[in-house]
């Protein structure tokens, strides 16, 4: 995503956040953390955001809902359905080079889970494990850095892993365009809803 959307995102958060101070889930506290699927104005899919993103997006007029996911936040005098999918109201170029390098990222990357042991996990129990250990030369970089759980990262500790005997599930890459695709074709598997924007 280019560095202006990140702006404009970024800047409508800040001013909306007291808007949304006091909003309730109806039924649901996970809603506000579901995935929102990002188009562009001409109905590209370039991100995913979380609903409390997609929702401030929308209440400062920078998108719009295309698609709801059925659940409904309540505020003191306003009522909103969750969005499911949402569309920019302006177009963004949106360069094809590979994310900033962020822990969200490589986790979003490997999808949560532990390139070790295979186990899906929150990102809140999950860590960020070098593959070659930063005090045997390795750099933090996409090919050096791999999601991992907590008892992993243990067991691995300064060792490569082959000397600890793991095996990564695969080859850590770049963040670009054809994995940012991929991934939101996966997420888009359980929303039915995403699927026509996804070209299924």
């Amino acid at each position: 995503m280019s560095g202006k959307l990140n702006s404009s995102m970024a800047h409508a958060r800040t001013r909306t956040l007291p808007m949304m101070a006091g909003i309730s889930t109806d039924g649901n506290g996970h809603a506000l953390h579901a995935p929102v699927l990002v188009l562009n104005t001409s109905y590209e899919p370039i991100n995913v955001c979380a609903a409390r993103r997609a929702i401030v997006l929308v209440l400062k007029g920078v998108a719009m809902t295309e698609e709801e996911n059925g659940h409904f936040l309540h505020a003191a005098r306003l009522a909103l359905r969750v969005p499911s999918v949402i569309r920019l109201l302006e177009y963004r170029r949106i360069p094809h080079q590979t994310r900033a390098l962020s822990r969200k990222n490589i986790l979003l990357r490997d999808r949560n889970m532990c390139q070790y042991c295979g186990e899906a996990l929150s990102s809140g129990e999950l860590t960020l494990d070098h593959v070659v250990p930063r005090s045997r030369g390795g750099a933090s970089t996409w090919e050096n850095l791999v999601a991992c759980c907590h008892p992993c990262n243990r067991r691995k500790g300064n060792q490569h892993p082959t000397e600890a005997g793991m095996k990564l599930m695969r080859e850590p890459r770049a963040f670009n365009l054809h994995t940012s695709r991929h991934i939101m074709r996966l997420m888009g598997r359980s929303d039915d809803k995403w699927r026509k924007y996804l070209f299924y």
